[in-house]
């Protein structure tokens, strides 16, 4: 009886708070059938007059209805004098989600665009991918028996255009070994006799990879000494020698499980010092041997050429190095299911067809060759890259079709313009034939094509600068968007936009800006690094 009255006490405050909760006239605020069923549940096991007393009370003040809720008053947002001229009634709208610090100024008539791009759901992806302190990746499926597909055996047919999802975590993560390849660099640029015989350390992308040999690449010209007693700081931008890039091997036996091969990964980088640029700009076509004079010889630029054949005052050339460290993975994996891939970004892209002519001779039975390149200029004449398809070596070119760098050097002329001038007009052709043989800018690309553009990208902006268009992490980006040459960037795009915003922060839209800069002031106000210390590094691992 003591707990029965005691439960009386506070059935007022219960009461209150129950009334509060309740919806006007609904049938489920009236809960009469409720407390008479337990009510006769009490009286089966209790028949005292008291109690049965103190129910009905209940049952009555359970019964009471609950006063109506005043009705909402929507809270208009306070408009500023700009706000009110604009003549869109989404943007009001999206004022009520309190997005008004991160719109963008001057877009009027673009309300129904810029409010598909603003919405809840698209602003908590972006958010997402904004604060992503770990690359995200698309799921890493069993290559299986296709792998010689993905590899490039029937030029990637098929699979392009649209883009296999398989192809593009591929395609993703060899570009992330170029990336592994810069960072070494820039970590430690001088290039020592004590450097090339230690080991240098190489934070790969992909930790079932092992790194098994330093890559140097030497110029055949160098600058006067006095250049380095100026600013000896800098002896590094004029060094003759300098670290490339890397031969790494896979060692893991489920991700060779996984791909259906031992993979044997050659990854080279872009231009990074001042006699690197210089043999850019070398760009005479020359036999690739000394002392050829067929008409149909293959030739290529001569600053490639140089980067790729001179020997070092302390290291052998770059030619000669991979072929030995080729032929020695080759023997130690003998019999083993075997592919050499070669990928490189911009001069690292041009090398990287050297070396895939290269090592396609260098032995007996070499298993198959596969280069994937970023962002790569020409590299040689049509007899050039008639020999790299008569060697079997597959290229995937990933091309943007804003990048300038991919059209240079030689004619500046279209691929698909040369080619259906060579295919449809035979005199025309004849005398291209003729200016390949002849001229000493007669260039040619090689391979298979994968052509994105800067302008399908909903972050980057359309007129983004040269800069922009050739960086390496763009490129990434925009593979990683790229469903088909007809179809929008992918909504659901799996790649952090931090690398993208610390690196081209300029050419990304203003709208990204502003809401990374508002996140970055909330991550610092929380107690946590801030955007600029955690950018994504190609040497976190795999997950």
């Amino acid at each position: 009886m003591a707990q029965v009255a005691q439960m009386t006490s506070i059935l007022p405050t219960h009461n209150l708070k129950r009334a509060g909760l309740r919806c006007g006239q609904s049938h489920l605020s009236r809960p009469s059938k409720w407390a008479s069923v337990r009510a006769v549940h009490v009286q089966e096991r209790s028949a005292g007059t008291t109690t049965k007393i103190h129910l009905s009370n209940l049952n009555k003040l359970l019964n009471k209805e609950a006063a109506p809720r005043p009705p909402m008053v929507p809270i208009e947002p306070v408009l500023n004098n700009e706000q009110q001229s604009d003549s869109g009634r989404g943007r009001r709208l999206l004022d009520g989600l309190n997005l008004s610090h991160i719109w963008p100024d001057g877009i009027p008539g673009r309300a129904a665009e810029v409010a598909a791009e603003m919405s809840p759901r698209r602003l908590t992806r972006i958010q997402q991918m904004l604060l992503k302190q770990q690359p995200e990746y698309s799921p890493r499926n069993h290559l299986g028996k296709r792998w010689r597909e993905y590899h490039g055996s029937r030029d990637w047919e098929g699979l392009l255009d649209p883009l296999d999802e398989n192809l593009r975590r591929e395609v993703i993560r060899y570009g992330e070994f170029i990336q592994a390849a810069y960072h070494a660099f820039h970590a430690d640029p001088a290039t020592t006799e004590a450097g090339i015989n230690t080991w240098r350390d190489v934070g790969l992308p992909d930790n079932s990879y092992q790194v098994t040999k330093s890559l140097y690449a030497t110029s055949s010209i160098g600058l006067p000494k006095w250049v380095d007693d100026v600013a000896p700081d800098l002896g590094w931008m004029t060094q003759r020698s300098s670290w490339v890039g890397y031969v790494a091997v896979c060692e893991d036996e489920r991700e060779i499980a996984r791909m259906g091969r031992r993979d044997i990964v050659i990854s080279l980088r872009g231009t990074a010092t001042c006699l690197e640029w210089a043999e850019n700009f070398r760009a005479l076509l020359v036999p690739m041997q000394e002392g050829s004079d067929s008409e149909d010889q293959a030739k290529v630029e001569c600053g490639f050429l140089s980067l790729f054949q001179t020997q070092g005052e302390h290291t052998p050339s770059l030619a000669e190095t991979v072929v030995q460290e080729v032929r020695r993975l080759l023997e130690m994996y003998k019999g083993e299911t075997l592919s050499i891939t070669i990928t490189g970004h911009s001069l690292g892209a041009a090398l990287a067809l050297l070396v895939a002519d290269e090592i396609s001779t260098c032995a007996a039975e070499v298993p198959p060759v596969a280069v994937f390149s970023f962002g790569g200029p020409r590299v040689g004449n049509r007899a050039f890259a008639n020999k790299i398809k008569a060697n079997n070596v597959k290229v995937l070119r990933i091309v943007n079709n804003q990048d300038v760098i991919t059209r240079v050097p030689g004619i500046f002329m279209s691929e698909e313009v040369e080619q259906n001038l060579r295919d449809n007009a035979s005199q025309v052709s004849g005398v291209l034939e003729f200016l390949d043989n002849n001229l000493p800018l007669a260039y040619s690309h090689v391979g298979t094509e994968l052509k994105v553009d800067t302008k399908m990208s909903p972050y980057l902006k359309p007129d983004a600068d040269v800069a922009c268009c050739h960086d390496l992490e763009a490129y990434l980006h925009l593979v990683d968007g790229f469903m088909a040459s007809n179809c929008p960037f992918r909504a659901n795009a799996k790649r952090s936009l931090f690398k993208l915003l610390s690196e081209q922060g300029s050419n990304v839209k203003k709208l990204y800006t502003s809401k990374a800069k508002s996140l970055t002031l909330k991550i610092e106000n929380d107690g946590v690094v801030s955007m600029s210390r955690c950018l994504p590094s190609p040497s976190l691992q795999h997950k």
